[in-house]
């Protein structure tokens, strides 16, 4: 039976976007069905994850502009949170792979499962926006971007914890912050099918947050420390810049991310 240490690793070593998020649906599915188990994997880590030849990566000021008044705008915009989105499976499946074996075992499997659903949430965000760009006339890999959330994520490989606090609760969050008024722009530029999408996008991303959270929690209290004090620390020393506001409060609290996790870190 393979390992779901492996079947993870295989995920981040997809070099072809679709090619991972159809593979990461399928771990996902094994994983319900009992076909994985928890022994330890055999596979190593790679230092980055698979990636595409394309797009191309550059400074996050040279990604093109995202005016969701015009077609190109949009395309622009639905182009860069694709982007996003496969970045997501890598980080969710990173999370499984790279921390999983170190979760105590009487809660290992519960861990295991949470991050195969939001990886397998990812794989599904992934595919649908590809698939919206193709009907656009666009694909994934036609406009550059940039690798601002894996250098993130790089900061974070030493510690379960520190990646919990980065990149559901910083950058996940975000998210929450800035969906909401995407999807109202694409409304009122007549583009309800991208609106609509996003709204899903939206919808899974505050499940994924409390995933984040509850974790956080979880692991602060087996070890003796205080969340908020945690996670803001983790914020102060790597994710430099600090956080921006505004924040929608209503959706971090549906989420389990309580004001006085953040609103003192604020550029």
């Amino acid at each position: 039976m393979t390992s779901i240490f492996d079947a993870a690793t295989s995920v981040l070593r997809a070099s072809d976007a679709s090619e991972k998020a159809r593979a990461g649906r399928e771990v996902h599915d094994s994983w319900a069905a009992g076909d994985i188990d928890m022994n330890p994997g055999t596979s190593s880590l790679p230092e980055r994850p698979g990636r595409p030849e394309s797009p191309v990566l550059v400074p996050p000021a040279h990604v093109p502009k995202r005016k969701v008044g015009t077609p190109e705008g949009r395309i622009a915009l639905l182009h860069a949170l694709t982007h996003i989105e496969l970045n997501a499976i890598d980080l969710a499946f990173d999370m499984i792979a790279r921390f999983g074996p170190g979760v105590p075992d009487d809660i290992r499997h519960e861990f295991i499962t949470d991050w195969l659903t939001v990886g397998d949430d990812e794989c599904r965000h992934f595919l649908m926006l590809s698939d919206h760009l193709q009907a656009l006339g666009s694909s994934y890999g036609a406009l550059p971007a940039h690798d601002g959330l894996w250098e993130a994520a790089l900061k974070t490989t030493d510690d379960v914890m520190a990646r919990l606090a980065i990149a559901p609760l910083v950058l996940e969050a975000r998210g929450l912050d800035v969906t909401p008024q995407m999807i109202d722009s694409l409304r009122h530029a007549g583009d309800a099918t991208s609106a609509q999408i996003l709204s899903v996008i939206y919808e899974d991303e505050i499940s994924h947050v409390a995933i984040g959270a509850r974790w956080l929690k979880e692991l602060c209290s087996r070890a003796g420390f205080d969340p908020r004090e945690r996670f803001q620390d983790y914020v102060r020393e790597r994710f430099p810049g600090g956080l921006k506001s505004p924040f929608n409060h209503e959706a971090r609290e549906m989420a389990g991310l309580e004001r006085n996790f953040y609103l003192n870190l604020t550029e």
